[in-house]
């Protein structure tokens, strides 16, 4: 059976490479993969394609960037002819970008099955693009792979019929997990000048932190303070290094003499820094979950989470965006006062092994 697998941006790489793994492993398995360009960088794409071992994509639909509507609209126009001509039984998305609500509605329009990894969580933050994206795409999904109970109670709650969800573990941890020796071999650490556990790591790009000067002013306030305690590794998203010279805070962050701001790194480099840190400040999904596999104490500069599972068992503080709050949880983790709990069910590194096994069992 043909399945074509999409993946557009940066975090659906760490998910599609052991899909594309377990699918080359199996034998009725016919896999394709589709890149739509969505990120199309070379430090974005090309670099994480040949770390995490990823097979050349058999199309790439070059979309590139534009708003969330021209994008998406750009997808579908260049998805659905792939889709008439190949046939295939089933299309596979994962995570939450324009690309996985794009090809999910090209592919539920044209009446072929559609596959949702990584289905079932929620913010219920509706201002989140990303909310708006997993909620259709699961509502039009014809099977639903969870990464934590509570995307299996979410979906009970918004009626998914209970044969279309299967619990299977997070893919992402698939790939951690097998790279993590890998990552061992990187020189970052020697590069920078770090010691292990005398640095955090920091990613921040979500527009409701940097796109208001007011929250972006008061989270840099609460920055000043932890890199003075500590130096903070700062891989810069080209969102939020714009807002800082649009809001003129350019000298104000130039000011924080440890704060040290680096290109967008790859990810062997990027999961050498987490496992070494003393803390990962972040305002993103995929790492509150990479960080609690660590066992790296993590902050997430947010005022929900779609991963309840990192705060409730993992190594995750969901503090907001308060400089006070955020200052609290740094305290805390100075004080080793953490809270190093456990890994969460199934993230064991066979989760797209039992995707693959179920996918062959029901669409056969």
């Amino acid at each position: 059976m043909k399945i074509i697998s999409v993946a557009g941006a940066r975090p659906n790489f760490m998910k599609i490479a052991p899909l594309m793994d377990a699918f080359g492993a199996h034998p009725d398995i016919e896999p394709m993969l589709v890149h739509t360009g969505q990120h199309y960088d070379e430090k974005m794409s090309d670099l994480f394609f040949r770390q995490l071992g990823i097979p050349e994509p058999d199309i790439n639909l070059e979309v590139g960037s534009a708003s969330h509507a021209v994008q998406t609209a750009n997808i579908m126009t260049a998805f659905e002819p792939i889709c008439l001509e190949e046939k295939p039984d089933a299309v596979l998305v994962v995570g939450d970008v324009n690309s996985t609500i794009g090809c999910g509605l090209v592919a539920s329009k044209l009446g072929i099955k559609l596959i949702h990894v990584e289905a079932g969580l929620r913010s219920n933050d509706m201002a989140m693009p990303e909310e708006i994206n997993r909620v259709l795409t699961d509502r039009i999904s014809d099977f639903l792979f969870v990464t934590e109970p509570s995307g299996v109670d979410n979906l009970k709650r918004e009626g998914v019929a209970d044969e279309k969800v299967f619990f299977v573990g997070n893919v992402m941890i698939d790939t951690l997990l097998k790279n993590l020796e890998k990552a061992k071999a990187s020189t970052i650490m020697t590069d920078l000048g770090l010691s292990p556990r005398e640095f955090c790591t920091m990613t921040m790009h979500r527009p409701s932190n940097v796109d208001n000067p007011e929250t972006l002013g008061d989270l840099l306030g609460a920055i000043e303070t932890i890199q003075a305690d500590m130096p903070i590794i700062f891989p810069i998203h080209p969102r939020t290094r714009k807002n800082i010279d649009a809001f003129g805070m350019t000298a104000r962050v130039e000011a924080m003499t440890n704060l040290r701001l680096v290109e967008p790194l790859g990810y062997l480099d990027f999961l050498q820094l987490n496992a070494n840190a003393r803390c990962v400040l972040t305002d993103s999904g995929g790492l509150q979950e990479e960080t609690t596999v660590l066992g790296t104490p993590c902050i997430t500069m947010r005022e929900n989470t779609e991963r309840p599972v990192t705060t409730d068992i993992g190594t995750n503080q969901l503090v907001g965006v308060d400089p006070a709050a955020i200052l609290a949880a740094w305290d805390k983790v100075k004080a080793g006062d953490y809270d190093n709990r456990a890994v969460p069910e199934k993230w064991d590194g066979h989760a797209a092994t039992r995707i693959a096994e179920i996918l062959v069992q029901r669409l056969a």
